[in-house]
């Protein structure tokens, strides 16, 4: 359900000295219509958005040190959520906030894995050739016999053909009290766990299958909170050797499982067409490992400060900007907001533009594959136009880009999924840059773009200054290009004085120079 935003919750805001609009630019920035990209762009720079980001940063610092969801009403996220809130209301834009549940999980420590006997060893921790916690797992210390269910040993030649612990009978003549051992296969692992609970397992090891690429440990998930027992993903050698028979293992896992709330902050203007609708949007939580002020505290921040240079235009289309709650746990608060939607409201969303983790240190300039020509996964008709957009901004300013997959791993599958045009911007986050990649865009061989990536030193320092500052200025005249039209995207023509950019739907005689401030020949 959507709600106004609370008294309350601004009176809270206002008394930790938020809700200023002030700019981080130009003291003409502060009262002037930046209605052009010339414009708009010499008020959004770099320094704004770390001011919203040194904002993220002493949230956390406050705090136990984390964004994430879910964390209670006191939590970094709510503080960061009713920051952002309270100054997209100072300036201008009608704000609602939308609550929802979700399921929430946090491992308090390590867990344990380990044979008693015949023989005693225990099994490496988060390793391929250990095992892992299930997201979702319930808590517990058991020591127990282990006993296999329904296994396939040796394992088939074609992967997912087990059907261990799918169905009930599985378990006929079940020990109450032992520790089940499955194997991965052609059901959910929900599935396989609750079936086992059911059984009277005291703890559940979920083996991989054993197939070729189907050996090692892996980290599975439970979906939501749907048993109350130890569950674990374990390496085929490990479940292979534990289900042998007279096996005495013991699992721990302390973690929390349940059911929390959490939200999404939505702001739009308060002028454009209602029929036509532009979504920026980017999550504001983090992992609970820490603050997350690269993930994604700099795509935040980019349309945060877009937003506030933008809050004297006058669009032609509504301009709805969104800062997602609980992505890190599945896009959950994005796939909920779409979820919420009328036919009516979603087909008057035109397009929605994606901004998660924009300042990696170790950056390559990513643009979102949305005509599937370099990853064969194709974005619903107009998001190979906004590829184009942000392919021509880079190509204007002289600077090398790439294209990255429509992989379903940020808020933009929602709408993609519900037909709506989407792109965006991507500065890579555990994958491996490469020696061609360290020739077009600086940087190290053989690192991850992020290396902090969902872990606790992704602080205020864990960013690029050189590619934020460029990515602010592709958000800002992107969102701005469709502000004022999305003729290139459906048909619908826009203010007749904007200057479109160039490449996109007419060609102008100009470009944009390094700075991505407009020019005319």
């Amino acid at each position: 359900m959507k709600v106004k935003l609370s008294t309350a919750l601004l009176c809270a805001t206002v008394g930790l000295g938020f809700g200023s609009t002030a700019s981080a630019g130009s003291s003409s920035c502060e009262s002037r219509n930046n209605n052009t990209t010339n414009k708009l762009l010499e008020c959004v720079n770099v320094a704004g958005v770390r001011e919203h980001q040194g904002q993220f940063q002493i949230f956390a610092d406050a705090t136990n040190g984390s964004r994430a969801s879910g964390l209670g009403p006191d939590s970094a996220y709510e503080l960061s959520a009713a920051y952002i809130a309270s100054t997209m209301e100072a300036a201008g834009y009608d704000v609602t906030i939308q609550s929802f549940e979700f399921p929430f999980f946090e491992e308090l420590s390590e867990a344990v894995l380990e044979q008693i006997s015949p023989m005693m060893e225990s099994y490496p921790y988060f390793d391929a050739a250990g095992f892992a916690t299930m997201s979702y797992s319930g808590s517990g210390d058991v020591t127990a016999e282990v006993e296999g269910v329904d296994l396939q040993l040796p394992p088939g030649p074609v992967a997912n053909s087990s059907t261990s612990g799918c169905e009930i009978e599985d378990f006929a003549g079940f020990t109450a009290g032992n520790i089940a051992a499955v194997q991965r296969g052609s059901c959910s692992f929900a599935l396989k766990a609750t079936n086992a609970e059911a059984a009277g397992a005291v703890g559940v090891i979920i083996f991989n299958e054993g197939q070729e690429g189907r050996t090692d440990a892996f980290v599975g998930t439970l979906g939501g909170p749907v048993i109350t027992i130890p569950a674990v993903g374990a390496a085929f050698a490990v479940g292979e050797e534990l289900a042998a028979g007279g096996v005495l293992a013991r699992i721990e896992v302390e973690a929390i499982s349940e059911i929390r709330e959490t939200k999404n902050v939505l702001a739009e203007s308060r002028q454009g067409s209602a029929d036509n609708v532009v979504m920026a949007g980017a999550h504001l939580d983090s992992v609970s490992e820490g603050p997350g002020i690269q993930d994604n505290g700099s795509g935040s921040a980019a349309i945060l400060e877009v937003a506030i240079q933008m809050q004297k235009v006058k669009p032609r289309n509504k301009v709805r900007f969104a800062w997602w709650g609980a992505e890190e746990s599945g896009l959950l608060g994005s796939n909920h907001y779409v979820g919420s939607l009328s036919e009516e409201e979603l087909n008057n969303i035109t397009l929605y533009l994606n901004f998660d983790m924009i300042g990696s240190p170790n950056f390559a300039r990513f643009i979102y594959d949305g005509d599937g020509s370099a990853f064969g996964l194709i974005g619903p008709p107009g998001s190979d136009v906004i590829e184009t957009f942000f392919e021509d901004f880079y190509a204007n300013s002289d600077l090398a880009s790439e294209p990255t997959a429509f992989s379903g791993r940020s808020d933009y599958q929602a709408f993609i999924l519900s037909g709506i045009p989407a792109g965006g911007l991507f500065t890579g986050a555990e994958g491996i840059k490469t020696a061609d990649q360290v020739l077009l865009y600086g940087g190290t061989e053989g690192e991850q773009y992020d290396p902090c990536y969902h872990l606790a030193c992704d602080t205020f320092d864990n960013v690029s200054l050189e590619v934020l500052d460029q990515n602010a200025d592709a958000v800002a005249a992107s969102v701005l290009q469709y502000a004022m039209s999305t003729e290139t995207i459906n048909g619908k023509k826009g203010k007749g004085n904007f200057k479109a950019y160039p490449g996109n739907s007419v060609d102008l005689p100009g470009g944009f120079d390094r700075r991505g401030a407009y020019w005319i020949r």
